[in-house]
């Protein structure tokens, strides 16, 4: 099965955009498992707090999106490889994005590859383009396995490269024209298009109609949902992978239910604007 089919599928079985942010800082986790790492040398509380996540969401969910940086920098990979298996048994249908940001050139970018797709499992993971296309080829070489290119990113910095002219056009522009047209082959390239930009999304939406975006920033970064489908659903009513990290797993304190609470929220709120009527207030 094609990526492009597996990330139809994963909408369909879930009847919903929302991808689920799997960011466990751990000085904010639940109290229940607040410094279960320091008073138990044994204890797996970013696994566990991901468990609990998952069980909320698994039947919502289209995607889960771990950020690699919350695992690698306490040494708990081991976590996030038992988080990745845990989705694959509690929800079969959701894609895995690994947010890594990984590049490099050669046999290098080769290995990163491997690491998303082989030591990780994932189905997609996020790709700074920086480096041009053969720098970028090694993650789309698998017709199965997905590539998110960095393209018009959600935080406020964005503009200070993205924006850049380039014969008249934003750098941002450039970088997927490129992609869209040379280098997606396979039909596995999505893009990176933060919610915080509705018009820069609508832009990339008029010259790439087919092209998946992954949106962040709705929810704890203030992006407009409304606002954002407006510019980013495609002809279909898709098109889009809305990410909420902070805005659904942090909700009522890492409580279950109120985890699951926001997640529905916001897939209904997506679900009402993708059949025609406003959309509701998102949790934040």
């Amino acid at each position: 099965m094609t990526f492009a089919e597996r990330l139809s599928r994963a909408q369909h079985a879930s009847g919903s955009l929302v991808c689920v942010g799997l960011d466990p800082d751990p000085t904010k986790l639940p109290k229940d498992l607040d410094g279960a790492m320091d008073r138990f040398p044994n204890a797996l509380p970013l696994y566990a707090f991901n468990r609990r996540i998952v069980d909320a969401t698994a039947d919502i969910a289209a995607a889960y999106k771990p950020q690699i940086a919350f695992y690698s920098a306490l040494g708990a990979e081991d976590q996030l490889l038992a988080s990745i298996r845990y989705i694959r048994e509690r929800a079969p249908h959701a894609l895995v994005i690994l947010d890594a940001k990984r590049n490099d050139i050669g046999n290098t970018a080769e290995a990163y590859a491997r690491e998303a797709f082989d030591r990780y499992g994932a189905d997609a993971v996020t790709v700074n383009p920086y480096m041009g296309e053969d720098s970028v080829r090694p993650f789309l070489a698998r017709p199965d396995r997905g590539a998110i290119l960095l393209c018009r990113t959600s935080n406020p910095g964005a503009k200070d490269f993205q924006d850049l002219l380039n014969e008249g056009v934003p750098l941002y522009r450039r970088v997927a024209e490129r992609a869209a047209r040379h280098w997606n082959q396979n039909r596995n390239l999505m893009l990176v298009v933060g919610a915080t930009y509705p018009r820069e999304m609508a832009d990339l939406r008029r010259a790439h109609p087919e092209v998946p975006f992954l949106v962040p920033g709705i929810g704890a970064q203030g992006g407009d949902l409304d606002a954002t489908l407006d510019a980013g659903l495609d002809a279909h009513g898709a098109g889009l992978l809305i990410n909420s990290s902070r805005g659904i797993i942090y909700a009522g304190g890492g409580s279950a239910e109120a985890i699951r609470a926001a997640t529905v929220d916001l897939a209904a709120a997506i679900n009402r604007k993708r059949a025609g009527t406003p959309a509701a207030k998102t949790p934040t």
